[in-house]
């Protein structure tokens, strides 16, 4: 299985042309392994909609069951063990609450983390599939 952050969620979702061509084969390719997305990753794309950061072409609640049913997507949940892990992840990583849970979930489920986040991308403590 293979996390995807937020960001790299939407825009396979989307179809957009920001994640390359291999980036979408790979998530493709994970299909039949699965394609992990986190519970905080629905509520960040609610609160990038209600602040207009995000436009979608249909209301976000349907998003984001439209996305969640995509072949293979898992949702997956923040347990205790990722809430806990989360905020004892080593080293620094200063980041927004959000992105600590999606990298926790990342090291919790043993996954590579698909993102385009340089602070995440620079962070030596999770498995990275790095999109420039």
């Amino acid at each position: 299985m293979i996390v995807l952050d937020t960001h790299v969620w939407v825009w396979w979702v989307q179809g957009e042309l920001r994640l390359p061509r291999s980036a979408v084969q790979q998530i493709e390719d994970a299909e039949r392994t699965g394609i992990g997305v986190s519970a905080i990753s629905c509520w960040e794309v609610a609160k990038l909609v209600e602040h207009g950061r995000l436009a979608l072409p249909l209301p976000v609640e349907h998003w984001i069951a439209t996305a969640l049913a995509y072949p293979g997507v898992r949702l997956l949940p923040i347990s205790p063990r990722i809430a806990v892990e989360s905020t004892q992840l080593p080293g620094p990583f200063r980041s927004d609450p959000a992105d600590q849970i999606i990298v926790a979930t990342a090291r919790v489920f043993d996954c590579t983390l698909m993102t385009a986040d340089q602070k995440i991308r620079n962070y030596p403590h999770v498995k990275v599939h790095a999109i420039a």
